[in-house]
């Protein structure tokens, strides 16, 4: 148990961070952490220790802080500190979280982004399924099993990553893939026959080009587990090769494939719960933003058709209804 009057927050946040790594979360998700928690720490007077922290010490540091970062970063750091309280509490370290006296930025959720036109996930699924002869080492197998699982599965770039040989499990007709999902949350999600069979014609080629060298899922030409630059590479190449550029929400690219997976659940009847548990979100107003993005787009879609223009014009008007009932 520490002193809380004495406790240095260097020696706190590294006990925090290490609470936090057994967790298994991505290193892009600890280095942000760290990011925040420095980030704030920069604001705060020389020497403060952990008795320091009041919450008028930290609307200073806050707003400090806030100048110049989106509110996206601001509220992010705000989760962090309260992560970082709620260990302290946990551990006896102090006997309060100060931080819901602290402001935090008010969060719109963003926009579903997916691919745009009703066939284009189907034409880019059939384009990345042939070999291209342009390409100097083509591997349509492995092109469209990355498609397949972002666009059937819902699967993000940290997951497709993620993915092992055996993350596949369950008998013919019950198939599911295991997946370590966005703060170690771990999930299963079915996997239809027709996933299935790509999935096992990728992991028969993958044998004969990459042997046992590693047990990830996805492999680079070499043998070599696939790294996140090379799988956004391979997500726009197959892009390009379809010619689908203009239909992919810009700063979206593969997460547009996972947008596009969870809008069709909701366009197809898919409830909210269902969504959250397929996705893996952490709120179910996540998951709610689909199905009313897809309310909005199917209102848009009935203001587009052109037949409702011609009834512009059409209706009778009031002055024509009080003439004809004062006509004889």
């Amino acid at each position: 148990m520490h002193d809380g009057d004495d406790a240095p927050l260097d020696g706190l946040f590294a006990e925090f961070l290490a609470a936090r790594a057994v967790r298994k979360p991505s290193g892009h998700t600890l280095a942000a952490y760290r990011r925040d928690l420095s980030g704030v720490r920069a604001h705060l007077p020389a020497g403060t220790r952990v008795a320091d922290l009041s919450p008028r010490v930290l609307r200073a540091a806050f707003a400090g802080f806030a100048a110049g970062r989106s509110p996206a970063s601001v509220y992010r750091a705000w989760s962090t500190w309260n992560g970082f309280f709620t260990f302290l509490v946990t551990e006896s370290v102090v006997g309060g979280n100060p931080m819901s006296a602290v402001d935090k930025p008010r969060m719109t959720l963003p926009a579903p982004k997916p691919l745009r036109g009703e066939d284009t996930p189907e034409h880019l699924l059939e384009v990345a399924s042939r070999a291209d002869e342009r390409q100097r080492r083509p591997w349509p197998e492995r092109d469209l099993v990355v498609l397949a699982l972002a666009l059937c599965a819902g699967l993000r770039l940290s997951e497709l990553l993620a993915l092992r040989v055996g993350s596949f499990a369950g008998r013919d007709g019950e198939r599911r893939v295991e997946v370590a999902g966005k703060g170690g949350r771990p999930r299963t999600v079915p996997i239809e026959p027709e996933l299935d069979a790509i999935v096992r014609d990728y992991l028969r080629t993958r044998s004969q080009r990459a042997g046992r060298s590693t047990d990830a899922l996805l492999v680079d030409h070499a043998g070599g587990a696939l790294r996140r630059g090379g799988l956004q590479y391979l997500v726009s190449s197959c892009f390009r090769r379809a010619g689908i550029g203009d239909r992919v929400p810009r700063g979206a690219q593969l997460h547009a494939l996972r947008h596009t997976f969870a809008t069709r659940l909701a366009e197809d009847g898919a409830n909210a719960s269902e969504i959250m548990r397929l996705l893996g979100h952490a709120s179910l107003t996540t998951s709610q933003n689909y199905i009313e993005v897809t309310a909005e787009q199917q209102r848009a879609a009935v203001r587009a058709n052109r037949t409702n223009r011609a009834l512009r014009g059409l209706g009778v008007r009031e002055d024509v209804d009080a003439a004809d009932q004062s006509a004889p």
